[in-house]
Order: C-alpha cells, then sequence, then structure tokens
C-alpha cells in the first residue's frame, strides 16, 4: 500500500503520534502504547541573531543535491547489480543463484532507503516515488498465496493473480495481461482504487524472491522455492514462464524509474528538478531539507513505518515484510536524515563525501541547538542500531513486535521515542535559521 506522507513537528510540539493503523483493530488495551512526546515545549531554540549568508546557504542547498544525485545514482547501480543477479537466477535456476539474487535485494536497499529522506519537500520525489517502494502490498494480486491470507478489505484485486491469469476481471472491466511488461505492471498499480494492489518496485520483486512470509511473529522469512523459477518439468507453482516475465519486465522497470531520477538530480542540465532548485532561493532550499528530515523521522518512521505495527502487532504492517529486512530499512531512514543534515554521505564503494552543511549553519547561529541535535541523530542510530543487533541474532523486527513480545516491543518504542526527541530538535534547528512555519501535513491524523 502507498502510504501516505506525514509530517509533524515538535511544536511537532506535544508530539503525541497517535496515529491511525490504516484500518487494522488497535493493539489490546492492555498492551503499552509507544511512547508519545519525548519532546517538551521547553524554551524556545534561539532565533538567528542575523539572517544566514546567502551564499553559504546557497552551498549548502547545491551540496544537498550532490548528495541527492549520489544516492540515486548509487540505488541505480545497486539495482543494476540485482539485475545481473536476477537474470543469473533466471539462467540457471538454482539454490545459489536464487540466495545471490537475495542478496543483491538487500544490498540494492541499503543506498534506496537513504533516498526517502529527499522524497518530502521535493514532489519530483515524492511523486515518483510510490512505483518503486509502495507497501504493504497484496501479494495475491500477483501470484499464489498460501494459508489464512489476509488482503485489504473490499480490494477486488487482492486474488487476480496476474501470473496464473492472462485476463483479469475487476467488476465488469477486463484487462489484457496476456503480456507481461514494465509499462503493463505499472499501469496496474492502485488497480481498481486500492493502494494495496502493487504490481511494481522493490517490494513486488522482493514477494517474488521470497514468497510469502507466513511466520507471523514468529521466526522465519519467505520461503519460495527456487523451483517456482524452472521453465518447463520441475515447475511448481505453475505458470513459471510468466512468474520469470514478471520478475525480469518488474527489475527492468526499476532500473528505468531510477535512472530517471538519476537525471532529475545530474549537476549541468538546464530543465531538470535540480536546476529549479537551485534558481529558488536558499532559505526555500534549506526550508525542503529540514521538512525532508522531519518529515521522514516523525511521521513516516516513527509513525506509519514502526508505531502502526507495533499497535497492531501486525507483520503485515512492516516494511520489507517479506525478506525480514525491515530493521535494515529503517536504520537507513534514519541515516539518511543524518547525511542530510550533517553534509555527509558514504557511497557503495566506500568513498565518503562531505561538505557544506545545515550543521555548519546551526553551529554559526546557535551551537547548543547544533550540539543538541547531532546527539539526538547519534541517540537515533544507535537504539535503531539495537534492532539491527536483534535481527543479526536472530529476532527480527516481526518478532520484536509479537503481542507477548515485551521485550523486543521495548526496543522498538525506544527507538520511536528517539525519532520523536530528534525531530523535536529538528524544528528547533530549523528555527535557530529563521525558518519557523514549516507548514506541517498532518495527513489527517492527530498529534
Amino acid at each position: 500500500m502507498l502510504r501516505t506522507p506525514v509530517w509533524a513537528t515538535a511544536s511537532l510540539l506535544a508530539v503525541a503520534i497517535s496515529l491511525a493503523g490504516c484500518g487494522e483493530d488497535k493493539a489490546p488495551a492492555e498492551q503499552a502504547a509507544a511512547p508519545q512526546a519525548a519532546t517538551t515545549q521547553s524554551e524556545p531554540a534561539p532565533a538567528a541573531q542575523e539572517t544566514v549568508n546567502s551564499e553559504a546557504a546557497q552551498a549548502v542547498v547545491k551540496h544537498y543535491a550532490d548528495i541527492a544525485h549520489a544516492v540515486f545514482s548509487d540505488a541505480h547501480s545497486a539495482a543494476l547489480k540485482l539485475q545481473d543477479a536476477v537474470d543469473a537466477l533466471l539462467a540457471d535456476p538454482t539454490e545459489e543463484t536464487l540466495q545471490a539474487a537475495k542478496a543483491a535485494w538487500i544490498a540494492a536497499r541499503v543506498p534506496y532507503m537513504q533516498s526517502e529522506v529527499f522524497r518530502f519537500g521535493n514532489p519530483v520525489v515524492d511523486e515518483w516515488e510510490g512505483q518503486l517502494n509502495a507497501w504493504p502490498l497484496d501479494e495475491g494480486m500477483i501470484d499464489y498465496v498460501k494459508g489464512d491470507y489476509q488482503h485489504a478489505l473490499g480490494n477486488p484485486g487482492a486474488t487476480a493473480n496476474i501470473i496464473a491469469n492472462k485476463e483479469l476481471q475487476i467488476g465488469e472491466d477486463k484487462i489484457d495481461v496476456s503480456e507481461i511488461t514494465g509499462e503493463k505492471l505499472a499501469s496496474l498499480n492502485e488497480l481498481a482504487g486500492s493502494e494495496a494492489n502493487v504490481a511494481t518496485g522493490y517490494h513486488a520483486i522482493e514477494f517474488l524472491l521470497w514468497g510469502q512470509d507466513l511466520n507471523g511473529t514468529n521466526a522465519g522469512a519467505g520461503e519460495r522455492p527456487v523451483s517456482d523459477f524452472i521453465e518447463g518439468e520441475g515447475c511448481t507453482g505453475d505458470n513459471c514462464d510468466r512468474r520469470r516475465a514478471f520478475l525480469k519486465a518488474a527489475t527492468e522497470l526499476l532500473i528505468s524509474d531510477l535512472e530517471e531520477m538519476v537525471g532529475e538530480w545530474k549537476a549541468g542540465v538546464a530543465d531538470n528538478y535540480r536546476a529549479s532548485l537551485e534558481k529558488e532561493s536558499a532559505e526555500n532550499g534549506l526550508r525542503k531539507m529540514f521538512f525532508g528530515m522531519g518529515s521522514l523521522s516523525l511521521g513516516e518512521l516513527a509513525g506509519e513505518r514502526m508505531k502502526v505495527a507495533l499497535e497492531a502487532n501486525s507483520p503485515e504492517d512492516e516494511h520489507d515484510c517479506f525478506s525480514d529486512n525491515t530493521h535494515n530499512s529503517h536504520y537507513y531512514n534514519a541515516k539518511g536524515i543524518r547525511n542530510v543534515y550533517l553534509g555527509e554521505y558514504e557511497r557503495i564503494d566506500g568513498s565518503k563525501m562531505t561538505g557544506p552543511s545545515l550543521a555548519s549553519l546551526v553551529e554559526g547561529t546557535a551551537p547548543e541547538v547544533n550540539s543538541t541535535l547531532k546527539t539526538d541523530l547519534e541517540t537515533t542510530e544507535a537504539k535503531l542500531r539495537v534492532l539491527v543487533e536483534s535481527a543479526e541474532n536472530g529476532e527480527a523486527f516481526d518478532q520484536l513486535i509479537g503481542p507477548d513480545n515485551s521485550e523486543g516491543q521495548e526496543k522498538v518504542r525506544a527507538a520511536i521515542a528517539a525519532l520523536v526527541q530528534q525531530t523535536g530538535s529538528i524544528e528547533k534547528a530549523a528555527g535557530a535559521l529563521g525558518i519557523s512555519d514549516l507548514n506541517p501535513d498532518t495527513a489527517d491524523h492527530e498529534f
């Protein structure tokens, strides 16, 4: 399901993140709620003593665009490696090639998840993102499902099974899907108006590689057999030729979409998004940077991606639910926020980018505010690192949110609390640069 972008500032304020659970029942009354505001309305951040030097601010915006271009370029490069692994799987379906394709998918998530901080405030990214990262999805739209399949209520496409059917009957409409192409798959996103109908992007590919995770809040990810990709005799799950075509088309579309976004952030192009951003006032560029950081920090990551799943004890609402890679996705989302503030990014080849940053601007006007935010960013990274280490030691995110796992839930709450706290500090840092009205979009949630 394509999650609606959500933002709340910490005046955002007494920030209680009481997000709705997308129609899911609320957690039992006896279950402790996720932390409310870790911030307080203490004295406001000091106002900037003088207008931030425009030239210095413009340099920060330019470096922000440089980082965006690098992150999307890395995401594209990692997707090309994923394509190579998928091609190898399809050429010779074995346990080894399937595991290699899964590993390439997980590696491809590292740069992409650091790109999501650029979604909010930059419409060109936000309007594009759904085709790549929409979630959760009704996997029955794509392929066969087993067990007690819980799909979105009232979704006519929830059991369409594109792989098994060359024609889909949706209400009175018949849709020809005899040929599986990237263009055709993209046209099926949000079929019949349901956001749970997702046929493209990372999560469609994830489902094809892993299959359903039938373990609930117990240990284990999806276990799709490699024989689902064998042509001819030995094919399991039926329609292996169409499953292979779907995986190939979805991967090719992912690469094409990422290539498009690399172009939008490339320097020296007269009519791309980066050119328009650099023509705007430096203040507006800084506003977009802070807006992106805060939106991802609180409304999206702490709220939609963590609190919703925690309150509902719902593995269906975890981000990388088929692969149990959710801990990494959360960690690298937060890393993206830190990258933007510090003006730093470690590329997938190990090289490091540094340059003019929001941190340097805030340090010049309110050093204590800068110090607090940097500390909060470190705390958030540490709390999310706990989730990563938990998964590495055999207890993944879907296990942590289990209804009887109070210790695991507390780890998730601690990470949410850190994100809430840092969001308050993000607003104070913006205020220190004279950016006091971020026009937050609550997306009809109450904060």
